[in-house]
């Protein structure tokens, strides 16, 4: 009988390692929820719903998280219950957002010169399938990461951590705005961002501004690959608790199980339901804030992109701030209802500042908004991770990562479909400013995170971990006899 060497305590130094892969998708969070929407809307003149709800198809996958989570619990790849899992998911899903983005070339040119043809009809659909695949190996990937972040802390552990990684996704997006503004160069300075008019009407600058965006697809997708392999080289196989918290045989606990387990507790409704009004509160600007900025501020398809720097520091700064200092001093869930509140507010001031017509109030404005997002992130994510069974941790931040997905996809298919009846509501001919339609998607998300706020209410912790180690016991006695 050989004796269980304990894993070691994870240093900083890896936690801002494991921050890489965050780092990596915030940057791809950039490339598909900010710039492709821009172009859809703006650039390609396809209308804002059916724009938002492309870019709402891989958010819609999310149901996969569950089976991706389970089967990191059970079936390990390669040797790693984990890693192989981040590896080749992250390879897949930046090699489909290339692809997409051809496929949307030539939906837009064929918009432009066949209007809605069987062809037309033919790349939305291609382009659809696509974007499917993206979500579906995003969440390959995304999953088995979060639960390798489970896997490898202490409870105590997690606030800090959290705040060490999702800091890093807060500085993906600020690096990324910034990288893809320079990739893009001139030619998308060149676009009149108040016209919604196709820019395959102007042949040059058509074959410029695809040239430029399709060199930043090749370029970031690579980098985000080799973050991926370089953030988690290693950890699995040092600092990983998996097989030690594992009361009986890994692969005893099939998906049927796991599921009893996750579906015990009343605690796992609340809080699924929290998450997804939450994330609607925060999300359903993704697909509106850029057009918001070219449409009632004059900016360029530049400047749109890099509001998503203020937006970074600004969550950064708010997920800093309360992982190391708000959450241990008034514990995760006052945090997530602090974040919550300022949320609230912030969603105000975005809608004021529209009367100003103001870009440096905007980029203020989209700073606070930052901060108030990444305050609650904090609090979420850290009572997320609280509120899952080690034993399952996969199948547990599949389900949650479910609630936050089905929230984004529908936030930013609802933010698109809002400003669309905005739109019909408060008409440009009658009304001498479209800051009326943005308002009301503004408004909405008020109402959404006022909601969240009761929800989380209603979350109890120690309710939950009592019901599931309970579950968890049942489940191995069953099994057992």
């Amino acid at each position: 009988m050989t004796a269980t060497v304990n894993p070691p305590k994870l240093p900083l130094r890896e936690m801002f390692r494991l921050g890489l892969f965050q780092l990596g998708l915030g940057i791809m969070n950039l490339l598909t929820l900010g710039l492709l929407n821009r172009v859809m809307i703006n650039e390609l003149a396809i209308p804002p719903a059916i724009a938002a709800g492309l870019s709402a198809i891989p958010l819609f996958m999310s149901p996969a998280r569950v089976w991706f989570g389970q089967l990191s619990d059970s079936k390990p790849l390669w040797g790693y219950h984990r890693s192989s899992y981040v590896w080749l998911g992250s390879a897949l899903f930046s090699f489909s957002v290339w692809l997409a983005l051809q496929s949307l070339w030539q939906l837009g040119e064929s918009l432009y010169t066949q209007d809605w043809s069987a062809l037309t009809i033919t790349w939305l659909i291609v382009l659809a399938l696509l974007f499917a695949v993206f979500g579906l190996t995003l969440s390959m990937s995304s999953t088995p990461f979060a639960a390798l972040l489970v896997d490898i802390t202490d409870e105590e552990e997690r606030s800090r951590l959290v705040g060490v990684v999702w800091s890093l996704l807060m500085v993906g997006i600020v690096i990324g705005a910034i990288t893809v503004a320079r990739l893009l160069g001139t030619p998308a300075a060149e676009v009149n961002p108040k016209e919604a008019i196709s820019v395959f009407s102007d042949p040059i600058r058509a074959t410029a501004l695809r040239g430029a965006i399709d060199r930043v697809f090749i370029i970031v997708p690579s980098v985000v690959v080799a973050l991926s392999f370089l953030a988690t080289w290693g950890i699995e196989k040092r600092y990983s608790r998996f097989g030690e918290r594992i009361v009986d045989r890994e692969d005893q606990i099939g998906l049927r199980q796991a599921l009893k387990i996750l579906t015990t507790s009343r605690q796992t409704t609340k809080f699924f339901v929290f998450l997804i009004f939450m994330t609607l509160g925060i999300f359903m600007q993704d697909a509106v804030l850029e057009p918001y900025g070219a449409t009632v501020f004059g900016m360029s398809i530049g400047e749109t992109t890099k509001l998503n720097a203020p937006f970074g520091i600004g969550t950064l700064l708010g997920i800093s701030l309360s992982g190391f200092l708000i959450a241990p001093s008034i514990g995760k869930q006052n945090t997530a209802r602090l974040g919550c509140t300022s949320t609230i507010g912030t969603l105000i001031l975005l809608i004021l500042v529209g009367e100003t017509v103001d870009k440096n109030l905007l980029r203020l404005v989209v700073l606070f908004f930052g901060f108030a997002s990444g305050i609650t992130t904090t609090g979420a994510i850290s009572l997320m991770l609280d509120l899952t069974a080690v034993a399952t941790a996969g199948t547990f931040i599949g389900a949650w990562g479910l609630a936050q997905a089905i929230a984004r996809g529908s936030a930013t298919f609802l933010g698109g479909l809002t400003l669309e009846i905005g739109k019909q509501i408060f008409p440009t001919h009658l009304f001498p400013t479209p800051l009326l339609a943005y308002s009301f998607v503004f408004s909405l998300q008020i109402v959404m995170m006022a909601l969240a706020i009761l929800l989380l209410n209603q979350v109890n912790v120690k309710e939950f971990q009592e019901t599931t180690k309970k579950a968890i016991l049942e489940v191995i006695a069953s099994d057992v006899e």
